[in-house]
């Protein structure tokens, strides 16, 4: 790879660690406020050294006439998510006296929005640790979005094509200028976060949990203030409000702005969404109506409780009301099944995502008529996009590949002295940014804390390629990538 291109990606690097130590400042303000100027010292070193390792990157300057190719932008993305989590995790090595290992699973579990972590006694941690976990979720939402947006549709990755312009009459024609569409989805993301803060707060949350709530659950992540996760809040109104806000950040960004924009029916027209929201409605009502007729909670509460739970585990965001696991075999086996589901592309969910099980229903559709009508032309579209050879073949592989990185990395968790249901949820939960696994370990009343760290380093792994959409990265293993 040329030497001025190392240089330009070296030069964005820079840009991001710089807007990273000024994040810092949020959590430092936050220990002033709450008097725990004890802890004000890690983040004024982190962001210290954070802003350091910035500038040296900066310094050599931005090559004149040079523009990054799609091929380099696979090494940008995959190195931007690794070099923030390096200098994102020196806080917590600071305040919370982990290993580094530690920190940097945390650290990775919140820039992917995947929300494992190793921490307990979040009930009485330091403010300022507890908004700057929730802060690495929102940064790493935002940015997802961006590259979700701009970024992978470009590379083709997965199916992602089916995406780089919108199916509305805005999309076509605001798409090309992304420097608009990126800070009309600033401002949107910006403007729903402001929205879930206050509506937590009304709901009963105090101010300082519904603002680290509204930046958690709006990035999908879910980190929590309190180790009971969202059990440490009775009210049913805060369930709710949790469940619409894991809703909208798990629905496609450019869809708001264009609804904003005035193009009013964008997010109803849309197959993904409305195929989003009908399986979760569905699930809700079925799953809810099981619960009541097994446990002795009143129909309304257990498809409250259901809603919440499956919410959490369909939008990848993985908070929890209750430990689901105790409910039985079956739901245990469906709660990993919807550990895969996922969002709407464009959004800040992972898993494989609503349209690849749409695609995948189509494609289904279309082979069963041909079997009838061998000789038939069949058009298949979805979206108002043509279903043509380049997009399936991409699907397919992200598709197959997703799956075997989940098998490798349960054979390695196993293999390092895991039990099969640990191993298997935990590679699945990673891969798919979820959260908890399931088991009495890692489940969702659980943490990853007692893992040994060759199992940590890996989940992490499994974190950053779910993130990255698996291919992105692999790419980088590849000879031909690193040929002139």
């Amino acid at each position: 790879m040329p030497l001025a291109t190392l240089r330009i990606i070296g030069f964005i690097l820079g840009i991001f660690l710089i807007t990273l130590a000024v994040s810092m400042v949020v959590p430092m303000l936050t220990l002033l406020v709450f008097e725990r100027t004890d802890d004000l010292n890690a983040f004024l070193w982190s962001s210290l050294i954070t802003c350091i390792a910035g500038l040296a990157l900066l310094l050599p300057g931005r090559p004149q006439h040079l523009h990054l190719r799609p091929r380099d932008m696979y090494l940008l993305t995959t190195a931007s998510w690794v070099v923030v989590c390096c200098f994102a995790a020196l806080p917590m090595v600071i305040i919370q006296r982990i290993s580094y290992t530690d920190a940097f699973f945390e650290t990775m579990s919140g820039i992917t929005t995947t929300g494992s972590t190793v921490l307990t006694g979040l009930d009485s941690a330091s403010p300022g640790l507890l908004i700057w976990r929730s802060m690495l979720h929102w940064l790493g939402g935002i940015g997802f979005i961006g590259m979700a947006v701009a970024i992978l549709p470009l590379l083709r990755v997965g199916g992602m094509r089916l995406f780089q312009t919108e199916s509305s009459d805005w999309g076509e024609k605001v798409m090309p200028r992304s420097h608009m569409v990126a800070k009309y989805i600033l401002w949107t993301y910006l403007g729903l976060t402001l929205f879930g803060c206050l509506a937590f707060w009304l709901a009963g949350m105090t101010p300082f949990e519904a603002f680290n709530h509204s930046m958690s659950l709006i990035s999908t992540g879910g980190f929590s203030t309190s180790d009971a996760s969202l059990a440490h809040w009775p009210q049913p109104a805060v369930h709710w409000v949790a469940v619409v806000i894991m809703m909208l950040g798990s629905l496609p960004f450019t869809l708001f702005v264009a609804t904003v924009r005035g193009n009013r029916q964008a997010l109803l027209r849309d197959h993904q969404v409305r195929g989003f929201v009908g399986f979760l409605l569905l699930t809700w009502l079925l799953f809810g109506t099981w619960l009541w007729q097994n446990s002795e909670h009143a129909w309304l509460d257990a498809v409250r409780i259901v809603a919440v739970n499956v919410t959490s585990v369909v939008t990848t965001t993985g908070l929890a009301l209750g430990d689901y696991t105790l409910w039985g075999s079956f739901s245990m086996l469906l709660f990993f099944y919807l550990t895969f589901v996922g969002g709407c592309s464009g959004s800040t969910a992972g898993g494989l995502k609503i349209f690849r099980f749409q695609v995948a229903f189509i494609l289904l559709k279309a082979s069963l008529q041909q079997l009838i009508h061998p000789r038939a032309v069949l058009k298949q579209q979805y979206n108002g996009h043509t279903l043509d050879d380049e997009i399936v073949r991409s699907l397919i592989t992200f598709t197959f590949f997703f799956t075997i990185t989940i098998g490798v990395i349960a054979l390695g968790l196993a293999l390092l002295g895991l039990d099969w249901t640990t191993a298997l949820t935990g590679a699945a939960t990673a891969v798919c940014n979820v959260g908890p696994g399931l088991g009495p370990i890692i489940g969702p009343v659980g943490n990853f804390a007692s893992l040994p760290d060759a199992a940590k380093w890996l989940l992490t792994i499994g974190m950053l390629l779910g993130r990255l959409e698996i291919l992105t990265v692999l790419v980088l293993f590849t000879r031909p990538f690193w040929r002139h």
